[in-house]
């Protein structure tokens, strides 16, 4: 009886092992990513994607550090950064700090800034 025991530990303890260097080489070595969920299960949008093709109007997720905050007129102003860019987000919170991490959830917004000809404007998040 003691063998057979002896036998199922060193059996489940080898397939946990085992499963647990093929989940670390899935998750190391593929382009597999949990970057684009949070853990409320929304579809994050990487930062660098809004900036390089923003859909104007529609709304995204954005997850990052905060690293500044600007009051506005009831209102505040979050730069997020989340590793592939920065974006700033206008938003009804005022309870986020500077190196907190959040989730902002709004609609892609885009500002121009002509001056000299040149449009030096600016991509940014709207939370509603």
């Amino acid at each position: 009886m003691l063998q057979v025991k002896k036998k199922f530990l060193i059996n489940t303890v080898s397939r946990l092992g085992l499963m647990c260097v093929l989940f670390t080489g899935l998750v190391g070595c593929s382009q597999f990513s949990f970057s684009k969920v949070n853990a409320l299960g929304a579809n994050v949008t990487p930062i660098r994607e809004l900036q390089s093709e923003p859909m104007i109007g529609t709304t995204a997720y954005i997850q990052g550090k905060v690293e500044r905050r600007v009051p506005l007129l009831k209102r505040q102003a979050y730069l997020i950064n989340d590793s592939t860019g920065k974006i700033w987000a206008i938003t009804n919170q005022t309870a986020l700090q500077e190196g907190e991490y959040a989730v902002i959830k709004g609609k892609i917004k885009y500002q121009p800034i002509p001056i000299a000809g040149k449009d030096f404007g600016e991509v940014f998040l709207e939370e509603k």
